[in-house]
């Protein structure tokens, strides 16, 4: 027998079985619950055989059939393949959507200074910026592709290393005839960084200071606590404290003027670094491969503008 077309019912199903309810996946496909569980009863009633149970522990939840979570994974690369395929079709004529997940301060940073030369090499390309400290539901909130930065282990991503970095001090140009050396911090409000988890292998000003030999001066109790690199950074320029700038926020303010680096003979590289993410099933995404190779590109250049520093 010849099967029907039910590529919403396959979409409501696989919504389903990721979230753990209809409503879960109403609220992904911008429909009702009653509507994705229709699709989904129509889906059963095709098949001949019941997709979910609901557990009996705990709060009520779909819980997938053993056959169900045996045809998941291929009818996820089934609809995965189906996007491609309709991307595709889109090169040449439509606008392309290209959503990207980064935290807010690499966005400020980094990637908002540059994204004009991405524009310029894909005009045909809109870009849908999502910046959040956590990394997103990919799947779930449509994202391609993101910048992350942390040790290269996110369960269900490919992770590309894109840019290693250094910790350093940094404060606003003014105060740099204030430190000789790092005993000169004693007594200084230091700016401590927080957007990072600290057991992830992040450098803190007590783990600096140690490397530096002033290990006297992790006794200050004097300092200002920011849960963003950015406002870290601009906390700094403001003469609000000496900051434990990462070199990749921090390049561009030094360059221009805005911030100084302190003992520049005292480097101290990072365990983390920044990683291009995203899903192994669309790699092949056009807008994916073009925005991926932009950011290789300008990391490589990055590279070549410190080296010729």
């Amino acid at each position: 027998m010849k099967s029907p077309v039910h590529l919403n019912a396959l979409r409501a199903f696989e919504a389903s079985a990721r979230h753990g309810s209809f409503s879960g996946a109403a609220e992904e496909l911008h429909v009702t619950a009653a509507a994705v569980g229709q699709l989904v009863k129509t889906l059963e009633e095709w098949l001949g055989a019941p997709l979910f149970h609901r557990a009996t522990t705990g709060r009520s939840r779909l819980v997938a059939t053993e056959t169900a979570l045996r045809a998941l994974p291929d009818i996820r690369a089934g609809l995965d393949r189906l996007s491609l395929g309709l991307e595709t079709l889109k090169v040449g004529g439509i606008r392309a959507t290209l959503t990207v997940t980064v935290s807010p301060a690499f966005a400020a940073k980094w990637l908002l200074p540059r994204i004009h030369r991405f524009q310029a090499k894909s005009p045909d390309m809109d870009v849908r910026l999502d910046t959040n400290l956590k990394l997103s539901d990919f799947v779930a909130q449509g994202i391609d592709i993101g910048v992350r930065y942390g040790a290269g282990d996110w369960p269900g991503l490919v992770a590309e290393k894109l840019m290693d970095e250094e910790v350093y001090p940094v404060c606003s140009p003014g105060s740099v005839k204030n430190f000789g050396s790092p005993q000169d911090l004693l007594g200084e409000t230091l700016i401590h960084d927080l957007s990072v988890d600290r057991h992830a292998g992040f450098i803190t000003w007590d783990q600096w200071l140690a490397q530096a030999g002033a290990a006297d001066v992790i006794a200050s109790k004097r300092g200002l606590h920011i849960n963003n690199s950015a406002a870290v950074l601009q906390a700094a320029m403001e003469g609000q404290g000496v900051a434990l700038g990462r070199s990749i926020m921090a390049r561009d303010d030094i360059a221009s003027g805005r911030l100084a680096r302190l003992f520049p003979e005292i480097t101290l590289p990072s365990l983390l670094s920044y990683y291009v993410v995203y899903r192994a099933e669309s790699a092949g995404l056009p807008r994916l491969l073009a925005f991926r190779d932009w950011l290789f590109e300008e990391a490589a250049a990055n590279v070549v503008d410190e080296r010729a520093e």
